[in-house]
C-alpha cells in the first residue's frame, strides 16, 4: 500500500533529535535505534492512513485537521495534518507534557 508522502517541519526534526539524544544518553544506543523504528514505522502509518490518528486537540487548539498517533511503545505523539498532496508533520513530543502549550509555540510556515 502506498499512501502520501510526510514532510516533517523543522520543529518536528528538531523534537526528534531531542528524543533521540534523550535516549542516547539516558538508555542507550539500542533504545534509541528501537525508537527510530517505531518513529518511521509510525510515520509510514500515518502515510498510508492518515485519518486513523486521534483529532483530540484540534479543537482545543482551533487547529482543524490536526491529528497525532503514539509512537509504538514510546510516550510519543507525533502531530500531523492531511494536506492534499502530503502529509504536514507539525511536532512529536512527549505525551506527558502540557501538549496545548507546546503546540502554540511558533511554528515556521
Amino acid at each position: 500500500m502506498s499512501g502520501k508522502p510526510v514532510v516533517l517541519r523543522e520543529r518536528a526534526r528538531c523534537d526528534i533529535d531531542e528524543a533521540i539524544e534523550h535516549y542516547l544518553s539516558e538508555a542507550g544506543q539500542t533504545v534509541a535505534l528501537n525508537f527510530i523504528d517505531a518513529l518511521e514505522d509510525n510515520l509510514r502509518q500515518i502515510g498510508e492512513r492518515p485519518a486513523s490518528g486521534s483529532p483530540r486537540h484540534a479543537h482545543e487548539l482551533e487547529i482543524p485537521g490536526l491529528r497525532f498517533r503514539s509512537i509504538g511503545r514510546f510516550p510519543y505523539l507525533a502531530f500531523y495534518v492531511e494536506r492534499d498532496a502530503e502529509i504536514d508533520v507539525w511536532r512529536v513530543l512527549h505525551g506527558a507534557r502540557d501538549i496545548p502549550a507546546w503546540m502554540q509555540q511558533p511554528l515556521e510556515e
